[in-house]
């Protein structure tokens, strides 16, 4: 374990399987609330050297960032349920490590966010309550019957360009033109090249007999509560790419029907010139969920993954980078994979200033500014992003 000091007063250590750890101060036990990152198909924790740092900066002695380090390059072909898995039993170790922690969230990248969902699947803890009968002046509250994961209480479940819906068909892979000849011939080669993860992907599995992997990740199993567990976060945020991302598409990444998506011109706020649209979509119940509007453009499992997954609240953001120079490398913009990119950035540590500022001011001043933090790890490019007030990242 190497341990290190990268400066203003941020710390952090590096395994020598290349796990990242990053704090602030003396005393990485300061912090209670662990945040998870994970990295996409064939990347790895170096993917979020950039983010981690930026993170903990912003928030000092608040959050202790991890970057996930079991799946990374080719151990990222191995399929959706695998990595997870692996996700999960790092998680538990990353807090047995630090018992200090009280909260968790989760920032992923890509198909990291679909790893991410199935790990807390995983991880979901159902709530304890105590026998009344044994102790019947014990006081019950709303917390106490709210699930954890993995002992932790959920906060944020951050996904940016996350193919939530699969990348099958419908222009979902936008770099295939939307072709149909070319949707299917991907679908039936994928594996070849990316293995088990292709075939989770373009929902080709059928393992024992088994629906497709995404299909089954929007229902709670006996070994794995994935609704529960999403369901559990304060927060859950989807990113995506409105243009340029060839890789993910649009509706895959936010969770959108086609006539869901929508529309929107350049956008006239110098202010905040790469947002284009955001919304907070409440959960649907069960009786409006056959009441959705009807798109042909959908096939009988995307329509099932679009409802099942709105069963929980969703705020999304939508940005576009089709005014940058680098807007074909949306996908890992959206990351922000490598800093020396992203230069046009470079004013928003500005807002160090700031935080430090309300160090001696109030709980709610303080919270006024941490609040906007989160857009700043999605879009560097953006020079006044850390204002936008209708995005938090949640840490009380």
């Amino acid at each position: 374990m190497e341990n290190g000091v990268v400066g203003d007063r941020l710390c952090s250590t590096e395994s020598v399987d290349g796990g990242r750890d990053v704090w602030s101060g003396k005393d990485s036990d300061s912090a209670d609330h662990l945040v998870v990152m994970v990295n996409g198909i064939l990347g790895s924790a170096t993917d979020w050297k950039f983010a981690a740092e930026q993170f903990v900066k912003m928030l000092p002695d608040k959050v202790f960032v991890h970057c996930s380090v079991k799946n990374v390059s080719t151990l990222t072909l191995d399929g959706v349920d695998v990595m997870g898995a692996r996700l999960a039993e790092e998680v538990l170790e990353v807090i047995q490590r630090k018992p200090n922690f009280k909260k968790i969230s989760f920032v992923a990248h890509s198909v990291g966010g679909l790893v991410a969902r199935y790990a807390i699947g995983k991880l979901y803890r159902p709530p304890e309550i105590r026998n009344l009968e044994e102790d019947p002046s014990t006081n019950i509250c709303d917390k106490d019957l709210v699930g954890t994961i993995g002992g932790l209480e959920a906060m944020n479940f951050i996904t940016s360009a996350t193919p939530h819906l699969g990348s099958r068909g419908n222009n979902q892979v936008p770099f295939l033109f939307g072709l149909t000849a070319l949707e299917k011939t991907a679908s039936c080669v994928i594996h070849l090249i990316f293995r088990r993860t292709g075939r989770h992907l373009f929902l080709t599995d059928n393992d024992e007999g088994k629906a497709p992997l995404l299909k089954r990740m929007i229902e709670d199993h006996d070994d794995c509560k994935f609704m529960l567990a999403l369901r559990v976060f304060k927060r859950r945020v989807a990113y995506s790419n409105a243009g340029y991302d060839h890789i993910v598409g649009w509706r895959t990444s936010s969770i959108r029907r086609n006539v869901d998506l929508p529309k929107w011109e350049d956008v006239s706020n110098e202010k905040y010139p790469h947002i284009v649209y955001e919304e907070h979509c409440k959960a649907c119940d069960e009786q409006s969920e056959t009441a959705s509007v009807e798109d042909n453009s959908l096939d009988k499992i995307e329509e099932e993954l679009v409802t099942g997954l709105s069963r929980v609240s969703w705020e999304k953001v939508d940005v576009s980078f089709h005014s940058s120079k680098v807007r074909f490398a949306a996908h890992s913009i959206i990351q922000v994979k490598d800093e020396s990119a992203h230069i046009e950035g470079a004013d928003v540590y500005k807002i160090q200033s700031i935080l430090s500022m309300t160090r001696q001011s109030s709980l709610q001043e303080k919270k006024t500014v941490i609040k906007q933090f989160i857009l700043f790890i999605h879009y560097p490019c953006m020079t006044l992003l850390l204002e936008h007030s209708n995005i938090s990242f949640s840490i009380y």
